[in-house]
């Protein structure tokens, strides 16, 4: 198995609020909160909330105000099941929260899509990150646009797409098919220039998972931390604690902060919630039994 260099703990897992860049922070090594903010109609767990700009920049504030380290811009539902919606519709969505972001808060801001046009209108609007739950493959030109602009990346993990990934996916063995992904792409950044430096790995939760699967991924993050990139968890709200507790989308914040405690524990040097503050405080404890 091709092993790739481990990274030093103070270039991947800080960032200096204030900036547009991730940087070294050496008096503060902890693992970043990164905030969702679905700018569109349907999300699984918060759609309709912040599709207008004031309301979408409200929460953004309020997520710096409760120490978000990245705000993660989306304006295309990838629930299960849901449809993709047309680029030019993304564009309207994004692009000025972005914008807005940018300017009045200067937080770092990164740009959930795999859409290569909409990456690359972001990042100049100011995102420094990429998050593609495609893993830069479905535009081919993504890694371009990543290279060309020197931004983060989020490979993640997916099997299918949104709209098909929870028709009865099947693994032999999901750790192992997931690390397989990250080898192939890592493989592929580095072929195409990519700074490694630069690319956190996702092992895509609930995306073309069945339950017993998200919790099998949660166990193996140091078996992915064992390939020397950071890892990025994204539990938040997912079906996989409802079934786990029996409870419904708005009703699985203790299940979430359990996850996010025990993943950062594990390893992980990132997380993606809904909910920052709890999260930043759970993050911090697990952190310091980390050790």
């Amino acid at each position: 198995m091709r092993s790739f260099p481990t990274l030093k703990l103070e270039v991947v897992q800080c960032l200096i609020k204030g900036t547009q860049h991730l940087e070294m922070n050496k008096m503060n090594k902890r693992p970043l909160v990164m905030g969702v903010l679905n700018v569109t109609p349907d999300s699984f767990s918060d759609g309709g909330k912040y599709t207008i700009l004031e309301k979408a920049l409200d929460k953004a504030r309020e997520m710096a105000k409760e120490g978000a380290d990245i705000i993660d811009v989306g304006g295309e539902s990838t629930r299960p099941g849901a449809k993709p919606i047309s680029l030019d519709e993304e564009m309207k969505r994004v692009i000025p929260v972005v914008k807005a972001i940018v300017d009045e808060l200067g937080t770092a801001v990164s740009v959930d899509t795999y859409k290569a046009p909409v990456a690359r209108a972001a990042l100049e609007s100011g995102a420094v990150m990429i998050n593609d739950i495609s893993g830069l493959r479905f535009y081919p030109d993504m890694v371009d646009v990543a290279s060309e602009f020197g931004s983060y990346i989020v490979v993640m993990h997916m099997k299918g797409t949104p709209k098909n990934m929870q028709e009865d996916p099947i693994y032999e063995d999901v750790v192992r098919e997931i690390e397989l992904f990250f080898i192939e792409r890592l493989n592929f950044l580095e072929a195409r220039g990519i700074d490694l430096n630069r690319v956190f790995l996702d092992p895509g939760i609930g995306f073309g998972k069945r339950h017993e699967d998200n919790l099998r991924i949660i166990r193996a993050i140091p078996k992915f931390k064992g390939l020397g990139m950071p890892v990025l968890i994204g539990p938040s709200r997912k079906s996989f604690i409802g079934e786990a507790l029996g409870l419904p989308v708005n009703k699985r914040l203790e299940g979430t902060l359990a996850v996010v405690s025990i993943g950062v524990y594990l390893g992980a040097d990132a997380v993606r919630v809904h909910d920052v503050a709890p999260a930043r405080k759970a993050t911090e404890m697990a952190w310091a039994l980390r050790g």
